[in-house]
């Protein structure tokens, strides 16, 4: 089967002073449609970068992605844009929610940097992403105004409302109680079911356990990758 995204040889190396620091030191890995797979590692383990740098955010060093077959690791800054806002979302810990929007407007915030957007459209797609999250009752309220949970699942809203391909959600339950993470846990592992892959970033073995495959980094590299 071909994988959705194919890394071989990837490497991130950053200068901080007069010292090379090997944030990625040569990472190789497939990536199928409809996986849910979470990567754990300690902090320094390189597993943020990776995500980064998949999910357009940021260059390799060295190395090949394959992204649908196409050869993506440098992009020109347009292409990767696109590929940002057309082929990929993300979930973070912190929910990244603009305070003095709705809810309503906070999802349906990545589309408007689509090109052809229409607002009229754009609203009635972030309200059938927060119909699948189960937060199309709270259309009209302000992210202060809504609990923990509530604001990671309209995260994810924000995350699907484009039809993506990947989701990287980089630490989504670090901020929540356990009631609130399994609920999050469980609606990313239903995405699945859509064909949508589903990296998950964590350090928690608990949470990483959820998925049907959990890679180990260690020091920029794949310490052990196996399914469950």
């Amino acid at each position: 089967m071909t994988p959705l995204i194919a890394i071989r040889g990837l490497r991130k190396t950053y200068l901080m002073g007069d010292e090379n620091i090997h944030a990625l030191a040569g990472v190789d890995l497939d990536f199928q449609a409809g996986e849910f797979v979470a990567i754990l590692g300690p902090s320094g383990s390189g597993k943020s970068t990776l995500m980064h740098i998949l999910g357009f955010m940021d260059t390799p060093s060295e190395g090949s992605i394959v992204f649908d077959g196409r050869e993506v690791a440098v992009l020109a800054p347009d292409l990767r844009a696109w590929y940002r806002s057309n082929r990929v979302g993300f979930v973070f810990q912190s929910f990244n929610l603009l305070p003095r929007l709705t809810v309503e407007e906070n999802v349906a915030l990545p589309l408007l940097y689509r090109e052809g957007s229409v607002p009229a459209a754009n609203l009635i797609a972030a309200r059938a992403a927060l119909e699948r999250v189960g937060m199309s009752h709270r259309l009209d309220h302000l992210p202060s105004q809504l609990s923990g949970g509530e604001r990671q699942r309209v995260a994810i809203a924000r995350a699907i409302v484009g039809s993506p391909s990947i989701i990287f959600a980089d630490e989504p339950t670090g901020n929540l109680d356990v009631k609130n993470i399994d609920r999050i846990l469980d609606l990313l592992g239903s995405l699945i079911k859509e064909g949508i892959t589903v990296v998950l970033v964590t350090h928690d073995l608990s949470v990483a356990e959820k998925a049907h495959r959990v890679i180990s980094m260690r020091a920029g590299l794949v310490h052990e990758d196996r399914s469950r």
